[in-house]
């Protein structure tokens, strides 16, 4: 196996876009910024990645336009998926595995606040039996909550105790869209929004997009003195239907956290969308009160879609590239009630 490595990492974060930009004016100051950390020119990268939905869109092929933010002449080594950044850097991992090129570039956008994102989440349901009911994604995570509650595996004190730790971190971090902690008390003063969630143990509507860099054996130890290099990927995908699992668990976080070593993991940066999900995710992953959990707030404080997994792999990096930390590892999830998850485990050494 080659060794990859992290070296570049660009985000934006923001309630609503900022006049209503289109994709290619969101993408072109990130890869720019990518351009900078690395020194690099597109011509430097081997090949590019991108993560979005045309759901999301709302009109086809919208990943297309997004590729004017490269520029195409001369033509570039371009793909797609209809994933989170997470999946975009696993697909550019393999292709820096096979030989072909040695770096990549992948990137994410999306604008949720032009539509009724909970509502358009229900269209990954499955379509015979729950799509036609059109459970939105905060009812269904409403549900896994009040499971995990009735069944005595967490409490809503618990979940408070959650969000306020990522609001509290949040306030360090220029890209959080909600931040500010209070106490465990005051958060469960707070009115319910869909029972027994309010409103902080849910992320936000959040629109943006990310950018990450990866380079394979010297060509990263040009870019950085201390790469973020990744020692082990993993995925594992539950079963669609809702009713053919616990949904107090997430095996496939489980088998994911199992395929990769977590020994020594110092920070992990989890994609949970909801409070109660990030104690199911430390649970699956066997994580001990020694790892510091999101110290950039997480996704409770900002979550834009198709970036919010990547942005917690390049969070991860980041404190490596600094000296923070020696190991970590950052998770992506998608679909309902934790369906998919994504584990990358970054090292750094000399």
């Amino acid at each position: 196996m080659r060794d990859v490595a992290v070296v570049g990492f660009a985000q934006r974060q923001m309630a609503e876009f900022d006049g209503s930009p289109t994709c290619v004016e969101l993408l072109v100051p990130l890869l720019a910024e990518c351009y900078e950390q690395t020194g690099w020119t597109r011509r430097d990268i081997g090949f590019w990645c991108s993560g979005s939905s045309d759901y999301l869109a709302g009109r086809s092929f919208s990943f297309v336009s997004a590729v004017d933010a490269i520029g195409v002449i001369p033509p570039v080594n371009e793909s797609h998926v209809e994933m989170d950044l997470a999946w975009a850097m696993y697909e550019a991992w393999l292709k820096i595995q096979t030989g072909e090129v040695d770096t990549a570039l992948v990137y994410a956008f999306g604008k949720s606040s032009a539509g009724v994102l909970r509502r358009t989440l229900g269209l990954q349901l499955e379509p015979y039996t729950m799509t036609p009911l059109w459970p939105d994604t905060v009812s269904l995570a409403g549900l896994q909550a009040r499971i995990g509650i009735d069944a005595g595996e967490w409490d809503e004190t618990a979940m408070a105790e959650v969000a306020n730790r990522s609001l509290t971190d949040a306030e360090k971090n220029e890209y959080s869209i909600r931040k500010g902690g209070s106490s465990v008390e005051e958060l469960l003063s707070r009115p319910l929004y869909a029972d027994p969630l309010r409103k902080h143990d849910c992320s936000p509507v959040t629109d943006g997009a990310a950018a990450i860099v990866l380079a394979a054996g010297d060509r990263a130890r040009a870019v950085r003195d201390r790469p973020a290099w990744i020692e082990g990927l993993s995925h594992y995908i539950d079963p669609m239907g809702l009713g053919t699992r616990d949904l107090t668990r997430s095996p496939s976080a489980a088998r994911a956290a199992a395929a990769v070593d977590l020994t020594g993991v110092e920070v992990a940066e989890l994609h949970a969308p909801f409070s109660h999900q990030e104690l199911i995710l430390r649970r699956e992953l066997g994580l001990g009160d020694d790892v510091r959990i999101n110290p950039s707030g997480g996704a409770l404080t900002s979550n834009p879609m198709f970036s919010g997994g990547g942005i917690r792999i390049g969070e991860a990096a980041s404190r490596i590239w600094s000296g923070e930390i020696s190991k970590a590892v950052g998770h992506a999830t998608s679909g309902p009630a934790l369906q998919q998850n994504l584990l990358c485990v970054l090292e750094g050494r000399s």
